[in-house]
C-alpha cells in the first residue's frame, strides 16, 4: 500500500508541474497528464506523433468530476455505466473546464470513470481529470504489457509509474458515443 501511495505522490508532483506520465490503467498502459493543461496535452500529441485532430480519452473518478466537465449528461450514460461489465468509455457532447486541444473537432470528449486503485486515488489527489491514451507511437500496435512499450515513449515521458509492470493488459475499453439528442453509437466493442 505504501508503494501505491508513493507512486501516487510522485505522479501527482509531475502532473502538477505540467509533466506527462506513463502509467497502468484499468485496460492498457497509458500516457497521461492534467486534462486541463493544454501545454501538457500538446506534449502527449508530440510524443505519440499524433495529429491534434485525433482525440484522446480522459479519465474521471465519479459523478462530481463528470458534472464539472459536462453540463448535460444523458440519463442513458449512467445506465450504460451501471450495466457495463468491462471498462467503458463514453463520448459526450460539449465538454467544458478541460484543455481545448483535448476536445474533438465535433465538440465531444471521450471519458471513462475509473475504479482501478492507482488511477482512482491519483484523480482523487488531483481533483481534475487526467488524459489517458495508449502508450504507443500513433499507428503502431497498442502494447499489451510494459515490456512491449516503445523505448521512445518511455524516454519521452517525465515519469514512469513503478506499479503493475508485469501485468498483461486486457483489451481496450468499449467506446460508446452518446449525443445530446439521445443517439447511441458503438464505436469500439
Amino acid at each position: 500500500m505504501e508503494n501505491l501511495n508513493d507512486e501516487i505522490q510522485k505522479a501527482f508532483e509531475v502532473i502538477k508541474d505540467g509533466g506527462i506520465i506513463l502509467y497502468p490503467t484499468d485496460t492498457v498502459w497509458g500516457i497521461g497528464c492534467d486534462a486541463t493543461n493544454a501545454e501538457a496535452v500538446a506534449k502527449i500529441y508530440k510524443l505519440k506523433q499524433r495529429a491534434e485532430t485525433q482525440s484522446m480519452i480522459v479519465l474521471m473518478n465519479g459523478e462530481r468530476m463528470m458534472y464539472n466537465v459536462f453540463n448535460d449528461i444523458p440519463e442513458v450514460a449512467w445506465q450504460i455505466l451501471d450495466f457495463a461489465e468491462n471498462p467503458t468509455t463514453l463520448v459526450l457532447d460539449n465538454p467544458r473546464n478541460v484543455a481545448k486541444n483535448i476536445i474533438a473537432t465535433d465538440k465531444t470528449l471521450a471519458v471513462r470513470i475509473i475504479k482501478e486503485p492507482f488511477c482512482f486515488k491519483l484523480l482523487e489527489r488531483m481533483k481534475k481529470p487526467i488524459v489517458s491514451t495508449s502508450a504507443n507511437i500513433s499507428g503502431q500496435a497498442t502494447p499489451k504489457s510494459f515490456k512491449e512499450i516503445n523505448p521512445e515513449i518511455i524516454k519521452g515521458v517525465d515519469y514512469v509509474v513503478n506499479l503493475q509492470r508485469d501485468k498483461i493488459a486486457g483489451k481496450p475499453s468499449t467506446i460508446i458515443k452518446l449525443t445530446s439528442d439521445s443517439q447511441v453509437k458503438i464505436i469500439r466493442k
